[in-house]
């Protein structure tokens, strides 16, 4: 059985939070497609509240903690992302942003990129497609066609009848966006990290260059 890796990154700001939860449930959801795939998954989950203060530092200095610089490695190194947010202000939040902000450009090119988000209300639902897609559109990910969103409401709703608009509930938009994330993920190989000093330059090269 081959693996896969699977970050979910979760830009909740409090405990508990419905966006963990989101998030929690998508990538329960994903790595179940995955298996039914044959494909065994490793699940790793961070969480950026506990990140934001190193955020912060990192662009005011460019540098990153070791702590932080782990999370932005079992991201930018998995075979897929879960990435939710909590909408404010009919957006992300800042401290989502700010995390995709520090990346090295190009980290996420082809990455399979599969959307969350949480709110109050299913008002701010449309902030999936107009500002998280084109965030990782501008970021060269290949974001899955199905984005959930979750209001409060539909963490308690089993059936069409109990959420607005006759939308399907949320375990069934889970399911949906999860298959698809996993048919990305289990059609790629295995993400394989470089090692930077595999081939290093000779000194004769070196000289050379002088």
């Amino acid at each position: 059985m081959s693996r896969r890796t699977i970050a979910v990154v979760a830009g909740g700001l409090r405990q508990p939070s419905s966006t963990r939860l989101l998030a929690d449930r998508l990538a329960e959801a994903t790595a179940t497609s995955l298996r039914e795939r044959g494909i065994d998954v490793d699940v790793q989950v961070v969480e950026l509240r506990e990140h934001a203060h190193d955020l912060t530092n990192m662009l005011l200095t460019g540098l990153a903690s070791a702590d932080l610089k782990r999370a932005i490695d079992t991201v930018v190194q998995a075979d897929g992302v879960i990435a939710v947010s909590p909408i404010f202000s009919g957006s992300y939040s800042g401290l989502f942003k700010t995390f995709f902000d520090v990346l090295e450009p190009g980290s996420l090119a082809a990455m399979p990129v599969l959307l969350g988000a949480t709110a109050g209300t299913a008002r701010h639902s449309l902030a999936l497609e107009h500002a998280l897609r084109p965030l990782f559109t501008y970021l060269h990910a290949v974001v899955v066609p199905t984005s959930v969103f979750g209001a409060t409401e539909d963490f308690g709703a089993t059936s069409a009848e109990q959420v607005p608009d006759d939308v399907p509930p949320l375990q069934v938009r889970v399911e949906r966006a999860a298959g698809e994330l996993a048919d990305l993920v289990a059609a790629r190989s295995p993400h394989r990290v470089s090692d930077p000093f595999a081939n290093p330059t000779s000194f004769a090269d070196l000289i050379a260059g002088l």
